[in-house]
Order: C-alpha cells, then structure tokens, then sequence
C-alpha cells in the first residue's frame, strides 16, 4: 500500500474515533446512552440499521458466494420488506409502547425471571462471540490482502471501536454508523465501476459471462427442503429477519432513540430498503469478479481459483488491481463494516446487563449516574474480552467456532418463546418451559447431528432456525391449549 491509501485509512480511523467525544455530553445520562433520549430522526437511524445488518463478514462473504456459486443467497435480502412489514406492524409499537430499554423485560412480564434471564444469557453470549469472530475475520482479510499482522488489526480496531462507543454512547454509535455506512456504499459503487469498466470488450461483456455460466441464478427453485434452493434461503431470511427486528437488542434500542413512532417505523424500512440494493450491488461485484478474471485468469492466483476460497478473491482484487487512493478507500470500507457491527453490540450488551442485571437484581435503586458509569465501564470490559476473543481465534479458531454454534443454538430459540408470548393469552411460564425444552432439543439435534451419537438432519442447515422456532411456538402453544386457560397479556 501506498502512503496516500494509508493516509486515507488512518485519517477515517482517527474521523469516527473523535465522534465519540464529540458526543460525550449527550451520552451523560444512562438515557442518553442507551436510547439517545429518543431524539434521533428515522432516516439517520436507518443508515444505523443497515450499518450494523452489513458486518465485514457480507463485505466479504456475499461477493465471494456470487463469485463462486450465483445469486441464491440474494433470497435471504428478497425477504427483508415482508420483516419490516412486520416490524413496523408490531415490534417497534409493543417495544416504544411497553417502555423497557431492555428487549427481554416483556419475557419475565409474560413467562417469569427465567425466561428474562435465558434470553440475556444468550443474547450476551451470542454478542460476545460476534465481536470476536468479526474483528478476527476483518483482521485475517486485511492479513492476507495487505500483509497488515493480525494482532495488530485486532488491538488497533479493537481499541477505537471501545473508545468511541464508551465515549459517545448510542448516539456516537448510530451516527459513525451513518458514516461508515456511507464509505461502505462508495466503496463498493467505485469497486463496481472500476470492474465494469475492465472489461476488453465493455461493461456488456460482464452480463455476457455471467449469464452463460448461470452467475445470476438464484436458484434452483425446486421445494426440497435438502438443498439451497431459492424458497429454503427465502425461508430462512424470514425467520432471521424477524428475529433480527424482533428481538435483537441491537434493533429495539434504535426503535427506542428515535423521536417518534413514525420515525422509528421510517427507520426500519429505511435501513430493510436500503440492505437489497446495496446487497445486490456486492452480488453483482462478485458476478463481476467472475467476469474479470475469466478474461484474464493468469491475474488469479491458482490457490484462489480452487473451490472453497470465493471469500478471498475480493480481497485479492482489492490489492492488486486498484489504483492508488482506492486501496485506501476499500480498506476503509471493510473497517466500516466491522466497526459499526462491533460497536453496536458493545453499547446493546451493555445495556443489556445494566438493565437485566444491575438495576433488576444488583442495585435496583441506582442513581442514574451509578447506572451511566456502569454502562460506560460494561462496555470497556466488553470490547477488552472482544479483543481478548479475536486474538484466542488466532490459534484456538475450531473451539471457539464450537463455542459460536452452541451459543448459536441457545439464541435460536428466542424467536418461538417471543412469538409464544405476544401471540397468546393462555400460556404461562410451565407451557413456555416445555416449548422451550422441545425447541432447543430440536436445535440441539439440527445443528449436531451425526455427532455426540445424534441422528443425522438430512435437511439443510438453514432449516434449523426455522424447526427450532416453530417447535417451540406450537408445543408451547400446544401444551397451553391443553392445560392452560387464558391469561392477561399484562
């Protein structure tokens, strides 16, 4: 890298790092911190939304599968509006109506403190594994493409990420989130152009390859329910998205800081509309990647054309055919999207344990400077163990990658237990108990069968979420319409 694309790396590092002083002062109230004191137009908190939906792991992963398969996982984006629909119908209204900043308060209203107590567990487990594994992932890319060290990738980012969230609070992290956003998508529009314009024979010469070799597929478009075919990925984005909308920390709390019911609704379709074409724009870099290097194979290096290193192939193009400047600009789109994923879960999980586990059952009497302090040193002490989780990644990956599908699979089942919670009257905590039972044993045998003496699942991996999910909602259900009678919502 040239001095000039180092120069534009640093001086975005040092940019969003300073936001977060910037917005001390409005992050000096336990409000102010969590929900920016519900102040924030919707349109800036979709740019949030996207931004932390888009992880350095899309940045990636989604040119790397159109590169290497086709468009199929574009199904996952197709189901966004039909999530937002719900969640402007439902999520936003229950969460802004019941007032908690916490997600999970409702389950330990409607289920008792286990219920509260499982989904935090969880939620912070999942959060915790999040962080490590993208600040681990954004380092060993910019490892392999720019020769950068590893540890060096995960302190540095690491670090700034933790300043500017314990500085600045939500605010400080919807508005870099804003901002990155905005990199992420120039980035990406001056990659797209760069490749379109590559081409010997012209931009139609991109189309020309990538139909011929099926590159824009997004099926097949049977209904088996074994392969990745067009409606299982369709599935599978609606249960993820809903749960995404639903009952992520990470999302109530942007429904919260926004000023109004109406902006937090524009919030959401904002940040849903805005994921399809900027996904598809990433599908089509790795159509186009495809295009490129077919016309000019001996620029690909034999390793990167073998099957299985789709992820690498970015990268790779990153470094070796962009001008100088644009490296810069790339790298720093690839920052963005680890920094904003990172940063909102340092500031969700922290409030997750003030309001879960400070205020409920530590100090329920805090003062609201006692309950500021502890969200600001929560969430040092959370991007501190993130670091401390990206760096063990470096040599002890496979028994933290065990760790993310555990944690995983515990998370999946809070979708059922929510659903089961605000779409019946008549069950009760045992009810949701044994829904939950039945669900997480369906998880338990989907994510890890054939081993530990399981039977194997013959369906497609994207299918667990949407088992585990139903299994608990309908035995929940179930044994509530047999033994339960009906009960106030509360």
């Amino acid at each position: 890298m040239s001095w000039i694309d180092i120069l534009i790396v640093a001086v975005y590092l040092a940019s969003v790092t300073a936001m977060g002083f910037f917005f001390y002062k409005r992050a000096s109230t336990s409000s102010g911190f969590a929900t920016a004191e519900g102040k924030m137009k919707g349109w800036v908190v979709g740019f949030s939304i996207f931004g932390t939906y888009l992880s350095s792991i899309s940045f990636i992963a989604l040119p790397g599968a159109s590169f290497a398969e086709g468009w199929n996982r574009f199904a996952f984006s197709l189901s966004l509006p039909l999530a937002a629909w719900v969640a402007t119908r439902w999520f936003t209204r229950y969460y802004r109506r019941t007032g908690h900043v916490s997600a999970y308060a409702s389950l330990e209203t409607r289920f008792g403190v286990w219920a509260r107590l499982y989904a935090m567990t969880f939620y912070l487990l999942t959060q915790f594994a999040r962080v490590g594994t993208i600040t681990f992932l954004v380092a060993l890319t910019l490892n392999s493409a720019a020769g950068w060290d590893i540890r060096m990738v995960i302190v540095v980012v690491g670090t700034l990420v933790t300043v500017y969230t314990v500085m600045g609070g939500i605010e400080a992290v919807i508005w870099t989130d804003m901002v990155q956003s905005i990199v992420l998508i120039t980035g990406a529009v001056v990659c797209a152009t760069i490749l379109l314009f590559s081409m010997p024979e012209g931009p139609g010469q991109v189309f020309r390859i990538g139909m011929d070799s099926g590159k824009f597929s997004m099926g097949p478009y049977g209904l088996s329910l074994f392969h990745t075919t067009f409606w299982v990925t369709l599935v599978y984005g609606v249960f993820i998205n809903l749960q995404n909308f639903g009952i992520d920390q990470n999302y109530v709390q942007r429904y919260l800081a926004s000023e109004s019911q109406k902006e937090a609704d524009r919030s959401v379709w904002f940040g849903a509309l805005l994921y399809i074409p900027v996904s598809a724009l990433f599908f089509f870099i790795g159509t186009e990647l495809f295009a490129y290097y077919s016309v000019f194979p001996g620029l690909l290096p034999e390793h990167l054309a073998a099957p299985g290193a789709g992820d690498k192939v970015f990268p790779h193009f990153m470094m070796t055919q962009l001008p100088t400047g644009f490296k810069g600009l790339l790298i720093a789109a690839l920052l963005a999207a680890a920094m904003s994923t990172v940063s909102s879960s340092l500031n969700s999980s922290s409030t997750i344990l003030m309001s879960d586990l400070y205020t409920r059952f530590l100090f329920p009497d805090a003062d609201d400077r006692h309950k500021t302090l502890f969200l600001r040193f929560s969430s040092l002490a959370l991007g501190f163990f993130g670091v401390i989780a990206a760096l063990l990644m470096i040599n002890n990956k496979s028994a933290l990658d065990q760790w993310w599908k555990l944690s995983g699979v515990f998370s999946g089942g809070m979708l059922g237990l929510f659903l089961l919670g605000i779409m019946t009257t008549r069950a009760r905590s045992a009810h949701a108990a044994v829904g939950v039972a039945a669900g997480l044993s369906v998880i338990v045998w989907a994510s890890f069968g054939g081993t530990w003496g399981l039977p194997e699942n013959p369906l497609h991996p994207f299918m667990t979420i949407v088992m585990g999910t139903c299994a608990i909602f309908l035995v929940g259900m179930a044994a509530a319409m047999a033994l339960g009678k009906p009960q106030s919502r509360g």
